[in-house]
């Protein structure tokens, strides 16, 4: 049933230059190891955490199971003083709990005001700022967000697209990570930027047949080291222990590209937007024919956008 995952490449010790030379062009995710990430790797035990950022509130994610599903919300949303919530997420069965005493937390860091700041460690959570050498593998005014992340052991995200480049850096715990190429979103479901395939280790293909023609690409991240994920490659996470990650985001295509609305850094570009909504008003218009004209002319339709903007030369 497993899909045959094929392993990302893990390069040690890459230089900024050659990173930029040799591997971005290329757009596959690759994991980058002994790379110089500061004091986090070796400080950041759940005593030091607590301590260092105190009791400020932080807005986290509870679920009562490991699966989180964005699409049908089966996680509430609560507050929590920062140090109860690390203690909280290292543990596998709480005294105190919210939904159930082995529930799962996930803490996604954002900006003071959500719809306006963007997640920016050194703003949030200043003092692990300090700790943290991120690898500047673009240029500063690139830059998007850097978002702090914990998750308790076991648990599971979406998988997802985001618009920009990013590296998921992970500071301690361990992740597997396992990848999709954005060629092959016609077999992942999508709903918006999201797949409705939760499980992707064991799908349902009565439900979702066309699934296993997906590649799937895996990995599994150790303290230290750091994942690239290009724009667009679908990406499903499972914290494998409690682990503290930093994601940092940053603007592969010119600034004007995005909207400028967008503080997670997971809304389609302008101009894919735009194409999206006159492809529905042009899809609408086809509702005024019978069936047998509307078949024809969607599938004349679907030829030009073949020859007009598929690529031939993925890997």
């Amino acid at each position: 049933r497993e899909q045959r995952a094929v392993a990302v490449e893990r390069l040690h010790g890459v230089t900024r230059e050659r990173f930029l030379r040799d591997i971005y062009p290329r757009r596959k995710p690759v994991v980058l190891t002994g790379l110089e990430l500061g004091t986090c790797t070796t400080k950041w035990t759940t005593e030091y955490l607590s301590q260092a950022e105190g009791s400020k509130e932080v807005k986290i994610h509870v679920s009562a199971v490991p699966q989180m599903d964005f699409l049908s919300k089966n996680f509430v949303y609560r507050t929590l003083p920062f140090d109860v919530f690390v203690r909280r997420a290292a543990e596998v069965k709480h005294k105190e709990y919210f939904l159930t005493e082995d529930e799962k937390y996930y803490l996604r860091s954002v900006g003071e005001d959500v719809r306006k700041d963007i997640a920016d460690i050194r703003k949030q959570f200043p003092i692990l700022a300090e700790d943290v050498h991120i690898p500047e593998y673009f240029e500063k005014e690139q830059f998007f967000s850097s978002v702090f992340r914990i998750s308790s052991a076991g648990l599971q995200l979406w998988t997802h697209y985001d618009v920009m480049d990013n590296f998921l850096i992970q500071v301690t715990g361990k992740k597997r990570v396992v990848l999709y190429s954005p060629r092959d979103a016609p077999y992942l479901y999508l709903s918006g930027t999201k797949s409705e395939v939760l499980d992707v280790d064991n799908p349902d293909l009565e439900k979702y047949p066309l699934f296993v023609k997906a590649k799937r690409y895996q990995c599994v991240l150790e303290a230290g080291d750091v994942l690239f994920i290009p724009a667009l490659w679908f990406h499903n996470v499972i914290s494998e222990e409690f682990g503290v990650a930093l994601n940092v985001f940053w603007k592969h295509l010119p600034a004007e590209s995005y909207d400028k609305t967008d503080t997670y850094g997971n809304k389609d570009p302008m101009a894919a937007s735009r194409a999206i909504q006159i492809l529905d008003r042009a899809l609408k218009t086809l509702e005024e024919l019978p069936e047998e004209y509307r078949d024809f002319y969607a599938r004349r339709m679907v030829l030009r956008i073949q020859e007009k903007a598929y690529r031939n030369d993925y890997g």
